[in-house]
């Protein structure tokens, strides 16, 4: 992993605050009444980090903007939580809008055996214990991020019965999972969608 970002990696950095906000909204048209701030903030907060920056050719990660980066995590943590609670659901709509092709027919697989068995597969999420970026980069001209999420839940498996075969629906456990997002540097397409999961 490289240490040093360049001007651009810094940019892209602090719009990340943004990616989950906009498309979450987009896609699932969360709107209440509290509903005030617009999205566009998160990208005018990438100017303000700018001005933070003493040196845009080598700066490492832990010197960017702490703000871009907690701003950035917040959208993280919706996402993550968004995304195993659809998984549990089988909403492959839901998931379809924030994976990848190939992370999407995982997942989609996943779902159609489950149901072709006959399991329900139940997903309460507590909440976050942890959540840190690991790692940022660009690869030609794919922009990646890793991020570990420490959080708590509730699963379980059931067959039509309602027999728990996996899991404890009563019990709260602790999963440490890292997962990567990509982003083409050139698509207009403001996603940042899930390439990898994996357990720590």
């Amino acid at each position: 992993m490289s240490n040093s970002f360049g001007f651009i990696d810094i940019i892209l950095l602090a719009m990340l605050a943004g990616f989950v906000a906009l498309r979450l909204r987009n896609i699932l048209g969360r709107k209440t009444g509290h509903q005030t701030k617009s999205t566009n903030k998160y990208f005018s907060q990438g100017i303000e980090v700018l001005k933070d920056i003493e040196n845009n050719e080598a700066i490492k990660a832990n010197n960017v903007n702490e703000h871009a980066k907690k701003e950035f995590l917040k959208g993280a943590e919706i996402a993550y939580e968004k995304i195993i609670t659809s998984f549990s659901k089988g909403d492959k709509k839901s998931l379809k809008a924030l994976l990848d092709k190939n992370m999407f027919k995982r997942f989609s697989d996943v779902i159609d055996e489950r149901k072709k068995k006959e399991l329900n597969h139940e997903t309460i999420f507590v909440g976050h214990k942890s959540t840190k970026i690991l790692e940022f980069k660009k690869v030609e001209n794919i922009y990646n991020v890793s991020v570990n999420f420490v959080s708590e839940v509730i699963t379980s498996i059931k067959d039509k019965n309602n027999k728990v075969l996996e899991g404890n629906p009563d019990t709260i456990k602790t999963v440490n999972d890292v997962w990567s997002f990509a982003k083409n540097m050139w698509s207009q397409d403001p996603t940042w969608y899930l390439i990898g999961t994996s357990n720590k």
